[in-house]
């Protein structure tokens, strides 16, 4: 699914002339986000549930820089569920549809007050699961 939109302004260039790693990684958290709504979460369980994500591991892949003007997507999709954590993959593109970068991000569901790892909610377990199998059914042509 679309997850992320933008752009690269110049302010996200780096000395090298093309968007820098921070940019990358600030589209693909953007984008985790809005994977992990789509699965039933909503940021107001963090004032109502003290409930929350922490980011544990981030790889990232690297095909194509993006310079200044370029307008990119990220796609992104379930990679794996586990009972306290969700990996999500999350895949970026320039707007013709060229690859560009990924990132393969393992989150624990966390509590916030207790600074610890919880159960993932059964709604979202579930719809990741669902998720999940729906792309691994899928035949290539």
């Amino acid at each position: 699914m679309k997850t992320y939109s933008g752009v690269v302004y110049p302010a996200h260039c780096d000395a090298m002339g093309h968007m820098n790693v921070q940019y990358y990684v600030a589209a693909f958290d953007q984008a985790m986000w809005h994977l992990v709504h789509a699965l039933g979460y909503r940021t107001q369980w963090q004032q109502e549930r003290d409930e929350g994500w922490a980011d544990v591991q981030h790889n990232v892949s690297f095909a194509k820089e993006l310079k200044v003007g370029t307008l990119f997507f990220v796609e992104s999709r379930v990679g794996q569920v586990g009972t306290k954590s969700l990996t999500t993959v999350h895949d970026l593109y320039d707007v013709s549809g060229d690859f560009a970068a990924s990132n393969e991000i393992k989150s624990v569901y966390f509590d916030l007050k207790q600074r610890k790892s919880l159960v993932l909610p059964n709604e979202i377990k579930l719809a990741a699961e669902r998720q999940l199998a729906s792309i691994q059914h899928v035949q290539p042509i």
